[in-house]
This record gives structure tokens, sequence and C-alpha cells, in this order.
């Protein structure tokens, strides 16, 4: 993707961006290391992104069945990723209601899902570094798909 083009939320070219912004920034000398395989579920659409040591090492999109073998898939409709991520730009990062701790305690149905609860608890031990992930989409300009 080119340097000045906008990425399309969802999309690999998205995650992706946000990857290669977090891989850059010091988040992972501040916050330690990171293994993890986690989903994002947008509707119909599963990405998947790998968290290897200190970096992003790879994002792809892929289909359901992969998503529940994951350590955890983050699922949310379209309308409210946009939100957060919305939210994100307007504040330099999550506020209140759209940081993934909120989103994960103030809504009744479950936002990290995943099988088996050991795997899932990457969720809670790696969620700062989860939170800058996505908090990097300050940095770059989004356009939404809807």
């Amino acid at each position: 993707m080119p340097e000045n083009a906008m990425p399309a939320f969802p999309s690999v070219d998205w995650f992706k961006t946000a990857a290669d912004a977090l891989n850059k920034s010091d988040s992972f000398k501040r916050l330690g290391t990171c293994d993890c395989e986690m989903g994002v579920q947008v509707d119909n659409d599963f990405y998947e992104v790998d968290f290897e040591a200190f970096e992003v090492k790879d994002v792809k999109a892929i289909d359901a069945a992969r998503a529940q073998t994951l350590d955890f898939t983050l699922v949310q409709p379209y309308d409210e990723w946009k939100a957060m991520i919305q939210d994100i730009k307007q504040n330099g990062r999550a506020t209140h209601n759209y940081t993934l701790n909120s989103l994960d305690l103030n809504t009744e149905r479950e936002f990290a899902i995943g099988k088996d609860y050991n795997r899932r608890d990457a969720f809670y031990r790696f969620n700062q570094t989860f939170q800058e992930y996505f908090d990097t989409a300050a940095q770059f300009e989004t356009t939404f798909a809807k």
C-alpha cells in the first residue's frame, strides 16, 4: 500500500498499517513481550493478528473456523468498531467506553471470545499491548467501508 494511502476499515491493509505503527513504537520496550494469536471479527469478516515476542509478526484475513483456533477473537458489529476507531482518532487514544477493557466489561455479549479460558486469558494479560495496537489508529487516516 502506498505510504500516503488511507487504509479502509476493515481490511488486511488497515490491520497491517496498525501493526507497522506499533512495531515502530516503543510499546514493546515499555510493556514487554507479547505472544498471542488474536482474532478480530467485524460482522462476517475475520482477521488474525499474530504477536510474537517484540513485534506484530503477521496479519491476515481468515475464516470463522480459523478464528475458533486462536487464543481469542474480539467481536463487535461494524458500527461499534467504527465508533471506537473514530474515538481514537479524535482523542489520540481510546477513551471512556471505547477502551478494550470497557468494551469487554460494559457489554452483555462477550467481547473477547475463546474456547480455551487459559488461552483467552492472553486478552487480559497483554491487554495494554492490544490497546496500544488499536490506539495507533490515531496516527493514520482511516476510510470506512460503509
